[in-house]
């Protein structure tokens, strides 16, 4: 595939330029793409670089080839939308060259949208949080996790927090995990009020970690591993083993750093559909 200005600058305080970002996703393809597979996708598209202006896709551009997938899903209230979904590499190569540097999914798949197989929670820290209470706030969800029969699995966000994720057998709603999840969240943050909060109101929060259950509802996303972020630095979304946390950085894992730990390291999320859990039972027991 013929990448357009390759040498344009997308990271102007790293030097990177889109041919790099480009390049990355061809790096990181193998291991991201499992990730995407038949998963509506938003994509956060900057063509002129992070420095320039940039904007949240929901649905295919009007110029986008015929042999690029897209589907139509139902939406609440009526009608449907349409949405990209990156099964290949060429896919994910094309979006990249059309100044994707962000990929969003949704916890769900088009041919069950209703259905998660996903459950995340977020860890959303005001400016100034020690890591050190990011990750005992992750362990907290983890145990939490456990507690209601499920697996949890970490990602740095390549931002400000980390992702613990939980796969799920795709039999609940997602109003049933919705609310599974905020009685996750509920919990994590009681055990620890002083350090953690579910306020909505960032006013409400004062200098709390906040334990977001947001991602969950119907539509809503989380970004995608191995995604890089629209942040100086270019890092990238990263799934860990849990005995990394005790040294890893939300933000640790730029470019160079991350292409050497895919080649020497598989992915830690790989195959974690085989500890799907169900969210029914686990509402039950927390119940």
């Amino acid at each position: 595939m013929k990448i357009s200005h390759p040498d344009k600058v997308f990271y102007p305080d790293d030097g990177l330029t889109k041919g790099d970002v480009v390049e990355h996703y061809r790096t990181v393809a193998s291991a991201m793409l499992p990730h995407l597979r038949g998963r509506p996708l938003t994509l956060r598209r900057y063509p002129d670089g992070i420095e320039a202006e940039g904007w949240f896709q929901k649905h295919p551009g009007e110029h986008f080839p015929s042999w690029l997938r897209t589907e139509r899903v139902p939406r609440r209230g009526g009608g449907t939308d349409e949405y990209v979904v990156c099964d290949d590499e060429d896919s994910l190569l094309y979006l990249a060259d059309q100044g994707t540097v962000e990929f969003h999914v949704w916890l769900s798949t088009v041919d069950a949208p209703e259905k998660p197989d996903l459950l995340v929670l977020d860890l959303d820290p005001p400016d100034g949080t020690d890591v050190a209470d990011l990750r005992t706030a992750a362990r907290r969800v983890r145990d939490q996790y456990a507690d209601a029969g499920l697996t949890a699995y970490l990602q740095a966000t390549g931002g400000r927090g980390f992702h613990i994720v939980a796969p799920l057998d795709a039999t609940a709603t997602t109003d049933v995990v919705l609310e599974l999840s905020r009685a996750l969240a509920d919990r994590v943050a009681s055990a620890d009020p002083d350090r953690l909060t579910t306020a909505q109101r960032k006013d409400k929060r004062g200098d709390r970690v906040f334990v977001d259950a947001n991602r969950n509802g119907y539509a809503q996303t989380f970004v995608a591993p191995y995604s890089l972020r629209a942040r100086p630095g270019a890092a990238s979304a990263t799934p860990l083993d849990w005995s990394e946390l005790g040294k890893a950085e939300p933000n640790g894992w730029g470019p160079g750093k991350l292409h050497r730990r895919l080649a020497r390291k598989d992915d830690p999320w790989r195959g974690m559909g085989n500890d799907a859990g169900s969210a029914e039972k686990a509402l039950e027991k927390l119940s």
